[in-house]
């Protein structure tokens, strides 16, 4: 392994995180305290929110905090009414507008989940797609592409569980049907894995596509107790299917190693909801996790 620790990027999502499984970004303490306690535990870089009202001010924030800004992240939420799609094309490319102001070359781009939505009710299944839907989502996804790469980044797929790029044969018809300079990949172990897919075999199998990486932890027979019984993402999420690296049975070694000892991307810890019984003591953990890795 050669990755670097200013590669990792934390994403503080455990101060969004609700007690009904789902994420409140209002929530939580001012974005000054918690930029300064993630700088305090040791990280060099936050996974950016670039807000569009005030993006200058946000990125002073994190500037002052002394920590480096990393990848965004684009949410597309599918509709087959065109109007719809529009507004979510043009958020897309203003986010990522905004993104570009942080110096970074590329950005996360995923599905978003919709409350009570089929597959968030029944997740990691490929609950209600079609191969005609399918191909109708990748289109839109690659629309969102072009506009990302006018705006100076390049968009890598954020495969999600209990969204329309979920299972393995979804993810990777969008990847070998977009080309690579428009579309790369950005994987997340956890939202792989939950989708009963080997996240370093198929990382490695897109390895040259790999702009940046999410890692977490998580319980692996309870994702498979999901795709078995009616265990909706929500209630999973609260009965603790995410954890901490190390903290769960999910090979994070492997999923490192499988990016290949070139890999110069982001390296993102994102736990939407920890094991512990505050933001700060998941933080924590992931703090010392990555300690434990002993990088230059």
């Amino acid at each position: 392994m050669t990755l670097i620790k200013s590669q990792f990027a934390m994403n503080p999502l455990q101060y969004g995180a609700t007690r009904d499984g789902w994420i409140d970004r209002t929530q939580g303490p001012t974005l000054e305290e918690k930029l300064e306690f993630i700088a305090s535990r040791g990280f060099h870089a936050i996974h950016t929110d670039v807000p569009h009202d005030d993006p200058k001010t946000y990125l002073a924030a994190v500037s002052a905090a002394g920590l480096a800004a990393g990848p965004g992240y684009i949410g597309m939420q599918w509709s087959e009414d065109r109007a719809k799609q529009l507004e979510t094309l043009e958020a897309a490319r203003q986010t990522a507008a905004d993104s570009a102001l942080t110096g970074n070359s590329s950005i996360f781009i995923a599905m978003s989940m919709v409350q009570g939505a089929p597959r968030v009710l029944r997740p990691g299944v490929g609950t209600d797609g079609s191969d005609e839907q399918l191909a109708r989502v990748r289109d839109f996804m690659g629309e969102a592409c072009e506009l990302v790469k006018a705006e100076g980044l390049h968009a890598a797929l954020h495969p999600h569980a209990g969204t329309w790029i979920e299972t393995e044969a979804e993810v990777r018809f969008v990847l070998d049907t977009l080309p690579e300079d428009l579309m790369g990949f950005g994987p997340d172990s956890g939202h792989l894995a939950w989708a009963g897919i080997d996240p370093a075999a198929l990382i490695a199998d897109y390895r040259s596509r790999v702009l940046g990486l999410h890692i977490k932890d998580y319980d692996s027979a309870l994702m498979e107790r999901s795709r078995t019984e009616p265990i909706d993402y929500r209630t999973a999420v609260g009965m603790g299917v995410w954890a901490e690296p190390g903290w769960g049975d999910g090979n994070v070694d492997a999923v490192l190693s499988a990016v290949g000892d070139d890999f110069d991307g982001w390296v993102v810890i994102e736990v939407d909801r920890g094991r512990t019984d505050t933001p700060e003591e998941s933080i924590d953990r992931c703090a010392t996790w990555l300690d434990s890795l002993a990088l230059d």
